[in-house]
């Protein structure tokens, strides 16, 4: 994509570039209009009531809410989206590394901009090893991975209880019973009668399944979709992916 596309000039030279879409500061209705004429998605950028409002007369529902933090941050946005529920925001304008999680914990945030991860001094100098890596450290922060807990598949309810017993008596586990699978701790699930993989699984934490998901499927992974739970609002919180991993299969788990 194409960022701070001002003219209809502009948008010509990005899209020749390769561009699938533009971003602009602001919203241009003429510039809007001929990128949209094109094909090419179009995020204005918007601050106030009357210009989402402007957006939405273009059929748009989806903008570009800066400057973020000068114009109210996280605040600003839910107060603006409560009127406005088919409208989704990308806050860009003092985002960092440290707020970055707090803006995307809002359903209604897709995705943020910062400029900290391409600053401008490695990209007049061409150091592309250096933005590669702070775009690396941005993305493990947003998707935050971490293991949650590693099933094992046993034979039958009994061999799971003596399982779990076995951690607990060691390590001083507390122990858990589900229907399914008893925990010793909550990073071992012992299976009463086995589960998914030829061993057992191993579930990865993650602060959006969602999102981890499209960064998976852009890496060549694939998800059963009949394994899909998801929260009252229908956002996926757990997936299995089809791939495994010596005998373990792999899940994707939505933090608390």
């Amino acid at each position: 994509g194409a960022g701070t596309v001002l003219t209809t000039a502009q948008a010509d030279e990005a899209i020749a570039a390769g561009a699938q879409f533009c971003v602009a500061p602001g919203f241009n209705e003429k510039v809007a209009a001929y990128c949209i004429g094109k094909g090419v998605p179009f995020v204005p950028g918007v601050s106030s009531a009357t210009q989402i409002e402007a957006a939405m007369e273009a059929d748009l529902d989806f903008v570009k809410f800066f400057p973020a933090e000068q114009s109210g941050g996280l605040p600003a946005i839910k107060a603006l989206a409560a009127p406005y529920q088919g409208i989704s925001f990308m806050p860009t304008g003092g985002i960092n590394e440290d707020n970055l999680n707090t803006y995307l914990a809002f359903d209604k945030i897709v995705c943020c901009g910062g400029s900290w991860i391409v600053p401008d001094a490695l990209s007049k100098n061409g150091e592309f090893a250096k933005i590669t890596a702070l775009c690396k450290k941005a993305t493990e922060k947003m998707l935050g991975y971490s293991l949650a807990h590693v099933g094992i598949n046993c034979d039958g309810g009994a061999a799971a209880e003596a399982g779990a017993k076995i951690l607990a008596k060691a390590f001083g586990f507390d122990t858990r019973e589900t229907p399914i699978s008893v925990f010793s701790g909550e990073i071992t699930e012992f299976m009463k009668n086995g589960g998914r993989g030829k061993n057992g699984h191993i579930a990865i934490g993650t602060t959006n399944v969602t999102r981890a998901m499209a960064r998976l499927k852009n890496a060549g992974f694939t998800f059963d979709e009949s394994t899909f739970k998801a929260d009252a609002h229908g956002r996926i919180t757990f997936a299995y992916m089809n791939e495994e991993v010596c005998g373990f299969a792999l899940h994707l788990i939505e933090k608390k």
